[in-house]
C-alpha cells in the first residue's frame, strides 16, 4: 500500500473519488460539494489557517487502486486547551480493511506528533463543529446537511486502532405536522410578548450587524465550556458567503433584551436532498438543476445548526419564544415537514432537555473519538457541563 499526499489537481481528484467508491449505490449518502470540501483546505477560504495548518492524503494498493483518504489538522487556538495538546483528523473514508485504516491513522498521528501534539480527535472538521464533525454510530439513514454519514464498520476501524469515545452527539427529529406541546407554546407566547424583548430574523443587507451579534452571543453562551475560544468573525463571514445560496433569512433568528443580543437560532433547508442529485459537482448544468429543485420544493426537511443563549437568559424561556416566532413563518412554508435538531453533545444536559421539550425524538448518534499517543495515560471522557 502507498500513502500519497494531496498536492495537485490529480491528487485532489483522487481525494474526491474515494467516497464515490465507498458509497456506490448507497441511497442514504449525499455527496458533499467538492468545492465546499476544497474550501476547508484552502487558506484563502478557511479562517482556521490563521492559527493552524492542514494536510491530507489518499491511500492506494500496490496496483494503484484507491483504498481510502484522510486529512489532519492543527488549530493552535485550541490545541493547548486540552490536558494533552490535541490535533484532529477528518474527511476519513476507507474500505473495510483495518490495515488500510491503520496506515491512514498512522500518517495522521506522526504528522501531528511532529508538531507537538499528544492526541488526536476524529473525525472532526478544520473549523467549527456544526459541519463535518463526528462518526455516525447509530441512525444509518439520510443525514441533514453538514452532518457526516459513514458505513457501520467505520466505528470498528476507529476502535480497533485505539480511539475511545470522547463524547457522543445526539440528533433529534421533530415532525412539523404534529403540534408542539401545549405547555411549551404557553411559555413561548408569554415570553415573546414581554416588554423589552425583541426578535429579528437575519437579512443580508445587515449581515455585518448580525455577524457581530452572532459572535457576542456565541462568546457569552460558550464562555464557560471547556476548551472555549472566542469566535473568529471571519469564520462567520465565510459561512454566510459560502452558504448564501441555501440560507433562508426567515430561518435565522436573533433575540434581544433592551437592545442587547441574548440568543440566536440558525436553521437551514436540508440541501442534502438536492445534493444527492448533483454528484458533488457544481458546474453550469448542476447549478441549473440546483435552482430547479430548489423551486420545486424538493426539500421538505430542515436542520438546526446552532442554538445559543447567553447564561443570564438560559432559564427565561427565550428559546420557546424563538420557536414561537419561527413557527409563524414556517406556516407559510408548508413544504417543510421535518426538522433535524443537531447536534447535541452528551456533555450538555441543557440542550438535550430543550430538544426533548419540543417533542424531539432521538434518532441518530455520532461519536467524537480521541486517540492518546501515550497509551499508558488513562482515557477520560469529556466532562459534563455544570458537573462538579
Amino acid at each position: 500500500m502507498q500513502i500519497i499526499e494531496v498536492v495537485d489537481k490529480q491528487t485532489r481528484k483522487l481525494f474526491h473519488q474515494v467516497p464515490h467508491l465507498i458509497y456506490k449505490n448507497d441511497s442514504n449518502w449525499s455527496c458533499p460539494l467538492e468545492g465546499m470540501v476544497e474550501d476547508v483546505f484552502t487558506p484563502a477560504k478557511n479562517a482556521s489557517f490563521k492559527t493552524g495548518e492542514a494536510i491530507r492524503w489518499v491511500l492506494t494498493d500496490d496496483k494503484g487502486q484507491l483504498l481510502g483518504r484522510i486529512g489532519a489538522f492543527i488549530n493552535r487556538k485550541k490545541t493547548n486547551t486540552f490536558e494533552q495538546p490535541t490535533g484532529g483528523c477528518g474527511f476519513f473514508e476507507c474500505v473495510n480493511d483495518q490495515e488500510a485504516a491503520d496506515m491512514l491513522f498512522d500518517a495522521t498521528r506522526e504528522w501531528l506528533r511532529e508538531r507537538g501534539m499528544e492526541a488526536m480527535d476524529g473525525p472532526v472538521n478544520f473549523g467549527e463543529n456544526y459541519m463535518n464533525w463526528g462518526l455516525l454510530a447509530d441512525g444509518f439513514m439520510h443525514q441533514g446537511f453538514g452532518m457526516p454519514y459513514n458505513l457501520p464498520y467505520y466505528v470498528d476501524l476507529f476502535k480497533q486502532y485505539g480511539f475511545g469515545i470522547y463524547f457522543q452527539q445526539f440528533s433529534y427529529h421533530v415532525d412539523y405536522s404534529k403540534p408542539f406541546p401545549e405547555r411549551f407554546w404557553k411559555i413561548a407566547g408569554w415570553v415573546a410578548k414581554k416588554p423589552g424583548y425583541t426578535f429579528e430574523h437575519f437579512s443580508f443587507d445587515k449581515a455585518e450587524k448580525f455577524v457581530d451579534d452572532f459572535c457576542y452571543i456565541y462568546d457569552e453562551a460558550w464562555r464557560f465550556h471547556e476548551h472555549f475560544e472566542p469566535l473568529d468573525k471571519d469564520e462567520i463571514r465565510d459561512f454566510i458567503k459560502t452558504a448564501k445560496p441555501i440560507i433562508d433569512p426567515e430561518m435565522i433568528w436573533y433575540a434581544y433584551h433592551d437592545g442587547v443580543p441574548i440568543a440566536l437560532f440558525i436553521m437551514i433547508p436540508d440541501i442534502n436532498q438536492i445534493l444527492k442529485k448533483l454528484n458533488g459537482k457544481m458546474n453550469f448544468i448542476n447549478i441549473l438543476k440546483f435552482l430547479y429543485y430548489k423551486q420545486t420544493k424538493l426539500m421538505n426537511r430542515t436542520r438546526i445548526l446552532i442554538m445559543g443563549i447567553t447564561p443570564k437568559y438560559q432559564k427565561s424561556g427565550i428559546e420557546a419564544a424563538i420557536f414561537w416566532h419561527q413557527d409563524k413563518f414556517m406556516k407559510h412554508k408548508p413544504q417543510y415537514k421535518e426538522v433535524e435538531l443537531s447536534w447535541a453533545g452528551d456533555f450538555n444536559p441543557k440542550i438535550l432537555a430543550l430538544y426533548q421539550s419540543v417533542g424531539g425524538v432521538h434518532v441518530k448518534t455520532h461519536y467524537t473519538m480521541r486517540y492518546l499517543f501515550d497509551r499508558s495515560i488513562p482515557f477520560k471522557r469529556a466532562p459534563i457541563i455544570g458537573a462538579e
